[in-house]
Protein backbone atom coordinates (compact mmCIF):
# COMPACT_ATOMS: atom_id res chain seq x y z
CA UNK A 1 0.00 0.00 0.00
CA UNK A 2 1.14 3.85 -0.71
CA UNK A 3 1.77 6.67 1.71
CA UNK A 4 -1.18 7.95 3.22
CA UNK A 5 -0.99 12.16 3.07
CA UNK A 6 -2.93 13.42 5.78
CA UNK A 7 -5.90 14.72 4.32
CA UNK A 8 -6.37 10.75 2.87
CA UNK A 9 -5.62 9.91 6.83
CA UNK A 10 -8.28 11.70 8.19
CA UNK A 11 -10.58 11.02 5.82
CA UNK A 12 -10.01 6.76 6.36
CA UNK A 13 -9.37 7.50 10.20
CA UNK A 14 -12.56 9.90 10.89
CA UNK A 15 -9.66 11.82 13.08
CA UNK A 16 -9.48 15.58 11.99
CA UNK A 17 -6.07 16.56 10.68
CA UNK A 18 -5.84 18.76 13.55
CA UNK A 19 -6.12 16.35 16.03
CA UNK A 20 -3.63 13.99 13.74
CA UNK A 21 -1.05 17.04 13.77
CA UNK A 22 -1.56 17.40 17.92
CA UNK A 23 -1.05 13.42 17.80
CA UNK A 24 2.04 13.83 15.85
CA UNK A 25 3.22 16.53 17.98
CA UNK A 26 2.83 14.74 21.45
CA UNK A 27 4.82 11.60 19.91
CA UNK A 28 1.76 9.31 19.18
CA UNK A 29 2.44 8.76 15.89
CA UNK A 30 4.76 9.97 13.16
CA UNK A 31 4.60 11.36 9.78
CA UNK A 32 7.75 9.91 7.15
CA UNK A 33 8.22 12.79 5.31
CA UNK A 34 5.93 15.11 2.96
CA UNK A 35 4.08 15.92 -0.42
CA UNK A 36 4.33 20.14 -0.40
CA UNK A 37 3.10 21.02 2.21
CA UNK A 38 0.81 17.48 3.00
CA UNK A 39 2.38 15.18 5.68
CA UNK A 40 2.73 11.56 4.58
CA UNK A 41 1.96 8.28 6.70
CA UNK A 42 2.90 4.94 6.46
CA UNK A 43 -0.38 3.24 5.95
CA UNK A 44 0.25 1.10 9.05
CA UNK A 45 -0.78 4.83 11.50
CA UNK A 46 -4.25 3.32 10.53
CA UNK A 47 -4.08 0.93 12.69
CA UNK A 48 -2.34 2.79 15.66
CA UNK A 49 -4.97 5.60 15.22
CA UNK A 50 -7.00 2.50 16.05
CA UNK A 51 -5.29 1.76 19.11
CA UNK A 52 -5.45 5.09 20.46
CA UNK A 53 -9.17 5.58 19.82
CA UNK A 54 -10.06 2.46 21.42
CA UNK A 55 -7.64 3.49 24.49
CA UNK A 56 -9.64 6.74 24.29
CA UNK A 57 -12.60 5.14 24.61
CA UNK A 58 -11.76 2.70 27.66
CA UNK A 59 -11.23 5.99 29.31
CA UNK A 60 -7.44 6.30 28.75
CA UNK A 61 -5.41 9.31 28.97
CA UNK A 62 -3.02 10.33 25.54
CA UNK A 63 -0.13 10.10 28.51
CA UNK A 64 -0.98 6.60 29.29
CA UNK A 65 -1.46 5.67 25.85
CA UNK A 66 1.75 6.91 24.78
CA UNK A 67 3.18 4.62 27.37
CA UNK A 68 1.80 1.66 25.51
CA UNK A 69 4.00 1.84 22.58
CA UNK A 70 7.65 0.93 22.90
CA UNK A 71 10.16 3.45 21.16
CA UNK A 72 10.11 1.18 17.71
CA UNK A 73 6.26 2.02 17.44
CA UNK A 74 4.97 -1.20 18.58
CA UNK A 75 2.39 -1.30 21.04
CA UNK A 76 3.94 -2.31 24.58
CA UNK A 77 0.68 -2.54 26.88
CA UNK A 78 1.56 -2.90 30.59
CA UNK A 79 -1.02 -5.45 31.34
CA UNK A 80 -1.58 -3.90 35.13
CA UNK A 81 -2.52 -0.73 33.55
CA UNK A 82 -5.41 -2.39 31.45
CA UNK A 83 -6.17 -4.10 35.30
CA UNK A 84 -6.74 -0.84 36.68
CA UNK A 85 -8.61 0.46 34.18
CA UNK A 86 -11.08 -2.60 34.15
CA UNK A 87 -11.62 -1.50 37.68
CA UNK A 88 -11.92 2.21 37.18
CA UNK A 89 -14.61 1.19 34.78
CA UNK A 90 -16.73 -1.39 37.14
CA UNK A 91 -16.68 1.34 39.81
CA UNK A 92 -18.33 4.05 37.01
CA UNK A 93 -20.66 1.57 35.98
CA UNK A 94 -21.45 0.40 39.32
CA UNK A 95 -22.00 4.57 40.37
CA UNK A 96 -24.04 5.18 36.89
CA UNK A 97 -26.34 2.32 37.69
CA UNK A 98 -26.90 3.68 41.20
CA UNK A 99 -27.92 6.85 39.47
CA UNK A 100 -29.87 5.11 36.72
CA UNK A 101 -31.87 3.21 39.03
CA UNK A 102 -31.95 6.31 41.68
CA UNK A 103 -34.06 8.39 38.69
CA UNK A 104 -35.75 5.46 36.86
CA UNK A 105 -37.57 5.26 40.56
CA UNK A 106 -37.95 9.11 41.47
CA UNK A 107 -39.77 9.02 38.28
CA UNK A 108 -41.97 6.70 39.34
CA UNK A 109 -42.39 7.50 42.50
CA UNK A 110 -45.86 7.23 44.37
CA UNK A 111 -44.54 9.94 47.13
CA UNK A 112 -46.23 13.33 47.17
CA UNK A 113 -42.79 14.75 47.06
CA UNK A 114 -39.18 13.43 45.71
CA UNK A 115 -38.22 14.86 49.02
CA UNK A 116 -40.49 12.81 50.90
CA UNK A 117 -39.38 9.91 49.24
CA UNK A 118 -36.42 7.61 51.03
CA UNK A 119 -35.06 6.43 47.98
CA UNK A 120 -34.44 9.95 46.57
CA UNK A 121 -33.23 11.29 49.67
CA UNK A 122 -30.55 8.26 49.71
CA UNK A 123 -29.23 9.48 45.96
CA UNK A 124 -29.64 12.96 46.95
CA UNK A 125 -27.30 11.86 50.64
CA UNK A 126 -25.10 10.00 48.46
CA UNK A 127 -24.55 12.76 45.84
CA UNK A 128 -24.13 15.27 48.63
CA UNK A 129 -21.08 13.23 49.83
CA UNK A 130 -19.46 12.65 46.69
CA UNK A 131 -19.52 8.82 46.94
CA UNK A 132 -21.88 8.85 43.49
CA UNK A 133 -21.78 10.14 40.55
CA UNK A 134 -19.09 13.35 41.11
CA UNK A 135 -16.30 11.99 39.22
CA UNK A 136 -13.14 12.50 40.84
CA UNK A 137 -9.55 13.44 38.56
CA UNK A 138 -7.14 10.60 39.12
CA UNK A 139 -3.69 12.51 40.52
CA UNK A 140 -1.19 12.40 38.12
CA UNK A 141 1.23 8.71 38.44
CA UNK A 142 4.72 9.05 39.04
CA UNK A 143 6.73 7.76 36.16
CA UNK A 144 6.90 3.77 35.91
CA UNK A 145 10.50 1.84 35.75
CA UNK A 146 11.20 -0.25 33.10
CA UNK A 147 11.01 -3.64 35.41
CA UNK A 148 6.80 -2.46 35.71
CA UNK A 149 5.81 -2.41 32.40
CA UNK A 150 4.30 -5.54 30.81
Amino acid sequence: MRNLDIAEVAQRSGVPASALRFYEEKGLIASIGRRGLRRLFDPGVLERLALIALGRAAGFSLDEIALMFAPDGRPRIDRQMLVAKAEELDKTIRELSAMRDGLRHAAACRAPSHMECPTFRRLLGATASGTLGARKKRAPQPPRNKTNRG
